[in-house]
Order: C-alpha cells, then structure tokens, then sequence
C-alpha cells in the first residue's frame, strides 16, 4: 500500500491508552480528528533513543506554540501496547497536551502505509516515524522520514509548515 499522502483522508482506526484507573480505553481516530486541525506524529518505538530524547520531547516543548497556531489535538502512536505507552508517557510529567496511543497490532499504521518490517533488529513490525497535519480529516502537510532519520517530523518542521 502506498503510504499516506498530502490531500489523502486519513483512514479511521481504533487506538487504545489506559486511563486514570488503569482501564483500557479505545479512541478512534476520527472521533480525535473530525473538523479540528491535528498533528500526529508517530515514533518507530516507545523508550527508544531518538523517540525519547528527541521526538515526544519537541511536540512537549512546543505543544502551547502548536495550540497558538490553531492545533486541537497531538497525537502520539506507536506500535506498543497501552501498557508500555501509560508507562513512557510518564516519563514526561510536564506533558500537558500530547495524547499517547498504543496501535500495539499495527493496524492502524499499516492503513497509514506506514508500517516497517524490522524483525531483523529484533523489534518486529514497527512504524516509520513521521508527523501529519490533518485539517478535518484530510491530510495537509505529511513530513516521513526515511531510514531512521530524525530530520523532517520534528515539532519544530510542523511548526515551519503551519
């Protein structure tokens, strides 16, 4: 499947997280994305370096200046359970606007045509890493990275696109 693309509808799909009590939830991404303007962005691994050092902390950092710019939501997705996404979401306690959500059988990355097959480095099917702005479901600006580059997906290259 070629991957998403500017002026393509982003697919709608079940995400999971838990909540305060530690239940699962499910959210599907349309209920998220349906006239608002949103970013997702997706990391190819929770507690990775480049993940956690880099990418969730530039959509932290800059989520007030994303808000300003007129994004309702930030999504993060990742190819983990809900478990390991409420446990690295707390490594972020100044986190005050970026939702993380677990597509722990990739299904909604591969409706994205955005999964990674890296079972040879042990990690199995992943998610490339990228950021989309999507305006009431279409997408507007889709920053993907190739390999694993960290060079167009940042908060800071959404910033510049908004």
């Amino acid at each position: 499947m070629a991957p998403i693309a500017v002026g393509d509808s982003i697919p709608d799909g079940k995400l999971f997280f838990l909540d305060e009590t530690n239940q699962r939830q499910e959210v599907f991404v349309h209920s998220l994305a349906a006239g608002k303007t949103v970013v997702i962005f997706a990391v190819p691994g929770a507690f990775t370096p480049t993940c956690s050092q880099k990418h969730v902390p530039g959509f932290i950092e800059k989520a007030e200046e994303l808000k300003s710019k007129g994004v309702s939501e930030i999504i993060c997705i990742s190819v983990n359970d809900h478990f390991v996404m409420k446990e690295w979401s707390k490594q972020y306690p100044d986190n005050k606007h970026v939702k993380f959500l677990a597509d722990g059988g990739a299904t909604y990355t591969r409706a994205l045509g955005l999964d990674l097959d890296l079972s040879a480095h042990g990690l199995g099917i992943r998610s490339q890493r990228y950021a989309l702005v999507v305006d009431d479901l279409k997408v507007k600006v889709a920053n993907i990275e190739s390999g694993g580059q960290f060079s167009v997906s940042s908060a800071e290259e959404i910033l510049k696109a908004l």
